[in-house]
């Protein structure tokens, strides 16, 4: 008997094999006891058996069994290179007790990083479209928002969402942050909230630009060396001092960045250009400053950029001309105006102000379609029965004068039977309206009437009302034909020659999310309302009509409208029309804000060019532009929303401590928000503070719910709260729940 053989019978141990399985038995592999060389020889066995397995999970015992050990070393060995491959994440443990799966070989990944963009998460969103992957913090290294990177996959166990790591930064994103300058001891750091940094930014005394201790400021990212815990970078902008209206609100605009101001040059230029370029020969404009013609309009608005005008051509016959701003007679292509209004693409309004596209001598005076004064416009003119069916249409430019500039307040009296010298003309405008809304109505289009915030501000822009605002039925009035036109334009080029249809900018809307409006109908199920989410999606627009129809008026109207809106896709511009499934219109555009749009510029060169028989434009740089006012539209709308809660939490500044009855209007892991039943405002009871009970967020229900207890919060549950901190910084408004 060998040496070995004596040590392992004195210690009453059998002899321990490893062998693959099936392989005969002179083929087997003999571990030796606490030889790394065999654990290396058993951990190559157990990996092959793993990659066979194709990500079942199983057991050390099945995998002892599978690779042949035998005797109590080698199992031992089994389980010692098993937990080996697992510290290595070779194998990720399962959501069974000692269960575990083989993670195939690091699979790099390139594409974006963006920082709490899925429910809150970091997210890698691979190149060429695939399944996102969400990135822990811990796991970013010193990736920024929407930087190139590449990712590796993590191993996850069965039933968790993917998750990966950054690996490298390919390339650098454009990044500006926004924050408040801290100098001590000759050392300056930017002290953000943008939920899109995890790291204050270092900036070197040499780099800050004249900006002092304390203030507001926009730093741009200049690098992030290796190894250092910060970014480095410099100070572009000094904003102000926080707290001031003017500082806040222009901080918000550069957050998103959006322009705050507008270049002198370009005011320059547009004050030097000719009112009398709009009506060259060459447009061959249709006079119509005799036909009566009214805007209507926000009670402080100054730029008016579209206006209706009515004539009756006898026998129950009508003619309607929806006049808008003839923007693209003063902007000409690649002008100095034209190139700051593509990069802008879109107005900004936040509470207290408007960040126009334009410079304000076009916005506010040439283009605008003041009372009282001759101004250039675009026209469609429709001939309509008293049905609203129409007859006939010609789309022209002309030559307007507005009667009379009405603020949606004045309509509204007059539609309700105060007496004005328009109030005929807005009657029969209004009938017709109501007719076009229903033809829409019928064709399947989604009712939805939502109400919004508003606010009364004093000399200084502090907020000393906050108040819901419902539309009204001469905000609906305006919609309606803007609607008509806007389809009649995207109809008209479409068709206009034939299967050759030139590229053109469409606004389309996709039909709802199947998941969501699963969620949705199981939530309204509970309240008592049937959901179809089955069908075509003429059947399921029908379906969501009746839904808002049945709740209109009731106590969950609001909540269930806010969640039907949340189930649909966002309405984009792009060059391949698919329809658009909200409005129920096979062709839409955008072509009625010209002064404000920059996609409605486009639109009314597009439509320029191609009645006068032009060649189509090149359909891949339309569809970049229509990307990237996509994008503008999409920031400016964050602003807007921003804006909005900046006011809201500075009004509750002013009611710290008091009681307000409210409704659940959101949950989420983290808390659930508060709709105030007085003046709309929303507020975040925090999850910290449900102190009675283990809170996990089920989903599919919308609620957070006790572990213990099976205490349930969700959307539209009546609460009392009282106003527990505001913080302007943060833009944050906490409750504590009450009852």
């Amino acid at each position: 008997m060998s040496k070995r053989k004596k040590v392992e019978a004195k210690r009453g141990r059998r002899s321990s094999k490893v062998a693959p399985r099936g392989r005969k038995h002179d083929r087997r592999e003999t571990a030796q006891a606490g030889s790394k060389r065999g654990v290396a020889q058993v951990r190559g066995l157990v990996l092959q058996y793993f990659r066979n397995t194709k990500g079942e999970a199983v057991d050390y015992k099945q995998v002892a069994l599978g690779v042949g050990a035998e005797g109590d070393l080698a199992i031992e060995m089994v389980r010692e290179a098993i937990e080996q491959l697992a510290r290595e994440r070779v194998l990720v443990p399962d959501t069974m007790p000692n269960r575990y799966r083989y993670l195939p070989p690091k699979q790099k990944m390139e594409g974006v990083l963006r920082r709490k963009a899925g429910k809150g998460h970091n997210m890698f969103y691979p190149d060429g479209g695939g399944e996102p992957i969400r990135i822990a913090e811990r796991n970013t290294g010193n990736a920024m928002d929407g930087d190139r990177v590449v990712m590796n996959r993590l191993a996850t166990r069965r039933g968790q969402l993917p998750e990966g790591e950054i690996l490298e930064v390919l390339e650098r994103a454009e990044a500006n942050f926004v924050g408040v300058l801290s100098i001590k001891n000759n050392v300056a750091f930017l002290l953000t909230e943008s939920n899109k940094l995890a790291n204050d930014i270092f900036v070197p005394m040499d780099k800050l630009n004249g900006a002092k201790d304390g203030e507001k400021v926009v730093v741009r990212v200049l690098e992030w060396p290796e190894r250092a815990k910060n970014p480095l970078g410099e100070v572009l902008l000094v904003i102000g001092m926080p707290g001031d209206n003017d500082t806040e609100m222009h901080a918000i605009l550069a957050e998103y960045g959006l322009p705050i101001s507008y270049p002198e040059e370009v005011e320059l230029y547009a004050n030097q250009l000719d009112e009398k370029m709009a009506y060259k020969e060459e447009y061959n404009r249709l006079d119509y400053r005799n036909v009566p013609t009214l805007t209507i309009d926000p009670e402080t608005a100054k730029d008016f950029d579209d206006a209706l005008s009515l004539k009756s051509l006898g026998q129950d016959r009508w003619e309607v001309g929806v006049h808008i701003a003839d923007v693209t007679a003063y902007v000409l292509p690649d002008d100095v105006i034209d190139r700051e209004a593509a990069s802008r693409a879109t107005s900004v309004y936040l509470v207290d102000r408007t960040v126009p596209m334009l410079p304000e001598r076009l916005c506010n005076d040439l283009c605008s379609l003041r009372p009282n004064v001759d101004r250039p416009a675009y026209s469609v003119i429709f001939t309509l029965d008293d049905k609203a069916h129409i007859l006939d249409y010609k789309i022209t430019r002309t030559v307007i004068h507005s009667d009379a500039r009405l603020a949606y307040e004045e309509a509204q009296a007059m539609i309700e039977g105060a007496r004005g010298d328009m109030s005929s003309v807005i009657l029969t405008l209004n009938g017709l309206a109501k007719q076009l809304r229903a033809q829409r109505m019928t064709l399947g289009a989604i009712a939805f009437e939502r109400s919004e915030l508003a606010f009364r501000l004093d000399e200084k822009g502090k907020p000393i009302e906050v108040y819901v605002k419902e539309p009204l039925e001469a905000n609906k009035l305006i919609e309606e034909f803007m609607l008509l036109a806007n389809r009649t334009v995207a109809e008209h080029v479409a068709t206009m020659r034939g299967d050759n249809a030139p590229s053109f900018v469409y606004r389309v809307h996709d039909t709802p999310d199947a998941e969501k409006l699963a969620d949705l109908a199981e939530f309204v199920g509970r309240l008592g309302y049937k959901l179809r989410t089955t069908g075509t999606p003429e059947m399921i627009a029908k379906a969501l009509n009746d839904l808002l129809e049945k709740v209109h008026g009731k106590p969950e109207a609001e909540l269930i409208e806010t969640l039907t809106i949340r189930t649909m896709a966002k309405a984009i511009y792009q060059t391949d029309n698919i329809g658009h499934y909200g409005l129920a219109f096979e062709y839409y555009t955008h072509f009625t804000s010209p002064i404000r749009r920059h996609p409605d510029m486009m639109v009314h060169r597009l439509l320029t060019r191609y009645m006068a028989g032009g060649k189509s434009m090149d359909k891949a740089e339309l569809e970049e532009i229509c990307k990237y006012d996509s994008d503008q539209e999409r920031k400016a709308a964050e602003a807007e929303r921003t804006s909005i809660k900046y006011k809201e939490v500075e009004y509750m500044q002013g009611h710290l401590g008091e009681v307000f009855d409210g409704v659940v209007s959101g949950v989420k892991e983290f808390g659930i928000f508060v709709e105030l039943e007085a003046n709309g405002c929303e507020g975040l009871v925090p999850i910290r503070d449900l102190d009675d009970d283990f809170y996990e967020l089920d989903e599919r229900t919308y609620s957070l719910v006790g572990y213990n207890t099976k205490r349930r919060f969700s959307l539209g549950d009546k609460v009392t709260v009282r106003v527990a901190a505001t913080d302007l910084d943060r833009r944050q408004l906490d409750f504590e729940l009450l009852s």
